[in-house]
């Protein structure tokens, strides 16, 4: 098993911006964010990444490529929200179900880190919500520490 990062086709960009805002306002569902809260969040998040609606300097996205030269989804990294340019960040890793559980996530882990370092980044960060316990453990596993935790409690 190994993949590779493949610059997301410019064809394939609106329809990953799409899907991935979808996601995310799914997720945000999940954690109690109202739909139209939801819905609001998502799209300003990426649209302050991608104004034009198109990849930027800055953010990259890649499909991730089997050895087979299948897409298994995709990674978008780029530098983080601060003024330190050597800051980095994955701001969305996914792995389709069907080849979730053999190593994929991992390896674009690795690769995000080689991207990251190789453009002058001297750290990388990431966010999981709470209810992903299995990427969770992954990301701990390969070194990301903890750096902060928001908790709430359903009354």
């Amino acid at each position: 098993m190994s993949i590779t990062l493949v610059p997301i086709a410019r064809q394939r960009f609106p329809s990953w911006l799409k899907r991935s805002q979808s996601e995310y306002k799914t997720d945000l569902i999940a954690i109690g964010e109202t739909p139209r809260a939801a819905e609001e969040h998502s799209s300003d998040a990426l649209g302050r990444a991608f104004p034009s609606g198109a990849p930027t300097p800055g953010n990259t996205v890649f499909d991730l490529v089997n050895d087979t030269g299948q897409i298994v989804e995709y990674l978008w990294i780029g530098r983080d929200n601060s003024d330190d340019a050597s800051s980095w960040w994955v701001w969305d890793v996914l792995v389709d179900p069907e080849h979730r559980g053999q190593g994929y996530g991992r390896a674009a882990m690795q690769l995000a880190e080689d991207h990251a370092r190789a453009e002058g980044a001297r750290t990388l960060g990431l966010s999981v919500f709470g209810f992903n316990a299995v990427a969770r453990a992954m990301y701990e596993s390969a070194g990301y520490e903890t750096t902060s935790v928001k908790m709430r409690k359903q009354l």
